[in-house]
């Protein structure tokens, strides 16, 4: 039984900077480290957008585009602890989690979303800039 509980290395080295580390990765990150993590590549005319959402279903994701901010959220639900109430630890995280991000310079209309073997693939075209017309004027 206790070879299934996870157990954390301490190093007994003096670190003065170990306190602030540790408090900076607490407070940034989500509950337990659990902030999904992303990719973005530039593949010239559009970005593509990882991020790794393992263990959620297709349902439980929502992708909004509001003002130039595309905000996508995933939300687990709690499992009802009556059908499992042995627990001797429990490390799933279960709640809301969102990240956004800034648009502005993406066609909002062309966005593509796929999500596959818990990967949100998002398929970004970028805004094509509008080049003023151009004419000569003949002189009278």
């Amino acid at each position: 039984m206790f070879e299934l509980i996870p157990f954390t290395r301490h190093v007994n080295v003096y670190d003065p900077f170990r306190a602030f580390d540790e408090l900076e990765r607490s407070f940034f990150n989500d509950r337990q480290g659990f902030g999904f993590r992303t990719d973005v590549i530039d593949t010239g005319d559009a970005y593509k957008l990882d991020a790794e959402l393992p263990g959620f279903k297709k349902e439980d994701i929502s992708i909004d585009v509001e003002n130039d901010c595309l905000t996508i959220s995933v939300e687990r639900k709690v499992e009802d602890e009556d059908k499992r109430p042995n627990f001797i630890k429990r490390e799933r995280v279960y709640g809301s989690f969102s990240r956004s991000f800034d648009v502005s310079g993406i066609n909002v209309e062309g966005i593509q979303a796929a999500y596959n073997d818990g990967v949100l693939t998002l398929t970004m075209p970028k805004k094509v800039e509008q080049k003023p017309a151009s004419r000569k004027l003949e002189i009278q």
